[in-house]
């Protein structure tokens, strides 16, 4: 399969007069990287790879596959294919038939169509499973029989639409790890659409932060938990407490509690993201008393409340709570865990 780039410039989508699901979002996908649209309910994501998809034409603006304009192109044009959130399967057709529906529908040879579906379920590992009805497979398999039926086509694109929202919580951590290493194995070019940050963070090469039809921030996961641009992002990508501080080039107060800090922003008021595992208790600091606990086995979860705010904090457990519901402390934070705002 080969990878093709993808280029979105300035395209917007108007559903009606007043309601723009997608405003002026230019976005460029390099060839065989993943790159995640992640953002709220109603965000625009899924409007843009419809868009990418040709399931939606766009009302302004352009679309690029593989350096060639697709923009008035129809879908069955595009060289993409998508696996949806409803795996969309064909309830009367077992695995194989499944599978092999896009390329009978193409008119290519049955010797093909059987060598190519049958190298598409090794490839999700569903091996001796063709025969089988797709009413007698786990939700898991389900889905692998959907992405082998997107992969069968040999693709330029490959676009996930919220694909693991149907599975539980452990088997979706497993499916997207699959789809991940066969992204990678295989170096197609994927767009991949979710609201769960963890499975942004755990799959991209590049998460780009929907809000309101527009791009907030674009960036590896590491860029963007460690350096969000805005409150949105901080708050969106992970958890974070936001408190108000004063920076003055070297040092950060935040009440009486100073500690140093380095980064490049304006001198003055600042607000101050900290992530709930930076925060450390300590015998001075910031005054804290705890609003709540919440065991977790390797980990203990607490709300604070300061004269600041409250934080958030995630301590390791060690198999004891350091702490009950009205006890006072002080808190203390890690450098690494801490990223200045604009107020």
């Amino acid at each position: 399969m080969s990878a093709a780039p993808v280029k979105l410039t300035h395209i917007t989508k108007r559903f009606a007069k007043d309601v723009i699901a997608v405003d002026d979002v230019s976005l460029e996908v390099e060839p065989g990287s993943l790159v995640t649209l992640l953002g709220p309910s109603g965000c625009g994501k899924t409007t843009i790879l419809r868009m990418i998809a040709g399931l939606e034409r766009a009302t302004s603006g352009q679309v690029f596959i593989d350096d060639q304009e697709v923009t008035q192109l129809p879908a069955n044009l595009r060289d993409v294919t998508m696996v949806f959130q409803s795996y969309a399967l064909f309830p009367h057709m077992n695995v194989f038939e499944n599978v092999a529906y896009g390329l009978q529908v193409a008119r290519r040879p049955a010797d093909e169509i059987k060598k190519r579906a049958l190298e598409a379920l090794a490839m999700v590992g569903l091996e001796g499973l063709e025969n089988r009805s797709t009413r007698a497979l786990s939700g898991g398999q389900q889905q692998r029989v959907a992405l082998a039926r997107a992969l069968v086509m040999q693709p330029k694109v490959l676009l996930f639409d919220e694909p693991l929202s149907n599975l539980d919580a452990k088997l979706r951590k497993r499916v997207r790890e699959e789809i991940r290493d066969l992204q990678k194995s295989l170096g197609i070019t994927s767009i991949y659409v979710t609201h769960d940050q963890e499975e942004a963070l755990a799959i991209s090469d590049v998460i780009v932060v929907i809000n309101k039809g527009r791009i907030e921030q674009q960036g590896s996961p590491l860029e963007l938990y460690t350096q969000p641009c805005n409150n949105f992002v901080a708050d969106f990508i992970g958890s974070a407490s936001f408190l108000k501080g004063h920076y003055d080039g070297k040092i950060l107060s935040l009440a009486k509690y100073q500690l140093n800090h380095e980064q490049a922003i304006t001198k003055g008021d600042v607000t101050v993201m900290v992530r709930p595992e930076a925060v450390m208790l300590g015998t001075e600091g910031l005054k804290a008393r705890v609003i709540s606990v919440s065991y977790l086995g390797s980990i203990t979860d607490f709300l604070f409340q300061t004269e600041l705010g409250e934080v958030m904090a995630s301590i390791p457990g060690e198999g004891k709570m350091p702490l009950q519901k009205g006890d006072e402390t002080y808190l203390r934070f890690k450098p690494a865990g801490i990223h200045l705002l604009k107020p």
